[in-house]
């Protein structure tokens, strides 16, 4: 390819609506343009290192021996309506109507359609196990669209769907589909960790993310420095707490004006935060739901919402809901509190063995000291579990070891799902018997489009991109200096052929720009190589190569390019 051929339009200046470093890079590098609110067109630079990925996917599905096929982005409702999720999902998802009045979505994901689809194909256990892939579109209304395409409305995504003939066969499936991730994000140059993780609106029994590692992840995960275990926050697994146990003191109220926050209570009556408990108010499944921990905790919103076996992820409680049952913001407790069809109260497991806290007293400017959960709460009237997020004081729940934490994008998530679509869309099969079963399904999604927005987060410097040469639009870009010197042009031609017959993915800077242009757009697009064309060099019948991700350059003979560039390649 000649660069002057190319479309690249590049920039200088950061875009001042860009988020993060990938969004921002990907912007001036001319891989992609904004549309719209969290929707973005693929630049000829970016679709190049989509389709790599893609065709890494392609492999190693193909290589885990499943089948790729295409299904319809525009779904229709009774199929959701059948599963259970067309109101259960959200308002993530993108709710059309046709001429005739028809409900359609379009794809958040694909198990209602590929369940629908392999029913009417599938039905003796003769023809399972089987496993389908897909890449395509999918699309999410999301609240907030944000961070470039780490999180947008419309993403490419390869979602696959294995179908068993029991809970064995789905193990093996699931394993495939895990092992074939490894080799993907390992392949795509990625530092990552699969983690243990929450299921979501998917659902099923069982799942693991897989966490690119990134100061700009929206997900925090844990993991062990002493053994395997990695979990994302939102289900690891927090001990309980223990307080000192303390004679109880008289309940009493004081008055707290204008102290409507756990800090601003804690710093007015000289109270550390662990002597304090905190409320937040969310609406699950149209419940108002009140959730306690110690003031120096987080409330887990997922644990929360399994805790009330919601169906929907929680949302901020309302002023209006918090009025109808009677709370006033910013000074809540259990204390006196009782649940109802409409109410419900969780209190995490540390709370109740805290002793004499200070907490809300359901009325304003006002708090209780000396509350003894145990004396103070009606606990046959209470839901207790395990709701906060891990911190740094928990230990490993598994070998006691330490636990660090960090932020990670998820690029991928494997699920078992076990029979919740099978049965509810009558996907069954024939035994050996005879007798009719549902067939046990996992489903695995990438996401394609993150994945390179993952690798930017992970690779980049002051100057631009430092792609893995896996996914690099070109693996090398050739800079003549003097683009109007016909003999560095013939120069550059000849190593360009030889390296396109090579196999080598190049790109040859013919544009009659500065040197110095050439050699900003190089580092900014991130090509692994560069090599340098100039008249000093070609007159001792030599180029330089350098090496974007260490900075090294190398002198070498123009006859020796070819081999030398393919050694630098297979290293990097």
């Amino acid at each position: 390819m000649l660069a002057s051929k190319l479309y690249a339009p590049t920039l200088r200046e950061v875009p001042a609506d860009a988020d993060v470093v990938s969004q921002q890079l990907m912007l001036r590098a001319g891989f992609i343009r904004k549309t719209a609110s969290g929707l973005y067109s693929f630049l000829p630079l970016g679709w190049r290192s989509i389709k790599k990925i893609e065709a890494i996917v392609r492999e190693e599905m193909d290589r885990a021996n499943a089948q790729e096929i295409m299904m319809p982005i525009l779904q229709p409702a009774e199929i959701w309506k059948d599963s259970g999720r067309w109101k259960a999902y959200g308002a993530e998802m993108m709710r059309i109507h046709d001429r005739h009045e028809n409900e359609y979505c379009l794809g958040p994901t694909h198990e209602e359609m590929i369940t629908t689809l392999v029913k009417n194909e599938i039905n003796s256990y003769r023809q399972l196990p089987v496993n389908l892939y897909q890449i395509q579109s999918k699309f999410r209304d999301e609240r907030r669209p944000r961070y470039g395409l780490m999180r947008s409305r419309e993403f490419i995504m390869k979602d696959a769907y294995s179908f068993d003939i029991d809970e064995k066969g789905l193990d093996e499936s699931y394993k495939s589909m895990y092992d074939a991730y490894m080799n993907i994000f390992n392949r795509c140059g990625l530092t990552f960790r699969p983690v243990e993780a929450d299921s979501g609106a998917i659902g099923g029994s069982g799942t693991h993310e897989f966490m690119a590692i990134a100061d700009a992840g929206e997900a925090d995960i844990v993991y062990c420095t002493a053994c395997d275990y990695a979990a994302n926050i939102e289900i690891g697994k927090p001990g309980i707490m223990k307080q000192d146990e303390e004679a109880y003191k008289n309940l009493e109220t004081v008055d707290t004006p204008h102290a409507s926050t756990i800090e601003a209570v804690a710093d007015m009556l000289n109270l550390p935060l662990e002597k304090t408990i905190k409320a937040v108010v969310f609406s699950i499944d149209g419940k108002v739901v009140l959730a306690i921990v110690r003031g120096d905790h987080e409330v887990n919103e997922i644990a929360v919402q399994h805790a009330v076996l919601g169906t929907v992820e929680p949302e901020m409680a309302t002023p209006e809901e918090l009025e109808k049952v009677g709370l006033t913001a910013g000074f809540i407790s259990p204390v006196g509190l009782h649940q109802s069809d409409d109410f419900a109260i969780v209190v995490d497991e540390s709370v109740m063995e805290t002793y004499n806290v200070c907490g809300g007293a359901n009325k304003k400017d006002a708090h209780y000291i000396n509350i003894n959960p145990k004396r103070d709460f009606d606990v046959d009237d209470i839901i207790i579990a395990p709701i906060r997020l891990i911190t740094d004081d928990d230990v490993c729940p598994c070998c006691g070891g330490t636990l660090e934490h960090a932020k990670g994008i998820e690029v991928g998530q494997v699920f078992k799902l076990g029979t919740k679509y099978s049965e509810a869309l009558q996907a069954t099969f024939l035994d050996q018997n005879g007798r009719p079963n549902p067939m046990v399904m996992g489903c695995y999604g990438i996401g394609v489009s993150r994945t390179l927005a993952a690798a930017i987060e992970q690779y980049h410097d002051e100057n631009g991109i430092i792609w893995p040469r896996a996914i690099a639009p070109f693996e090398t870009v050739i800079v003549p200096i003097n683009a109007k010197d016909s003999v560095l042009m013939e120069a550059s031609q000849r190593i360009y052929d030889s390296l396109q017959q090579a196999d080598v993915d190049v790109l040859l800077d013919d544009r009659k720009d500065r040197a110095g242009v050439k050699f900003k757009d190089a580092d900014l697009i991130g090509y692994p190589l560069r090599i340098t064309v100039s008249k000093s060099t070609v007159e001792r019948d030599e180029v330089e190569i350098q090496i974007r991700k260490s900075g090294e350059t190398i002198t070498c003979a123009i006859d020796m390019v070819t081999s030398k560039v393919t050694e630098l390649l297979q290293n990097l």
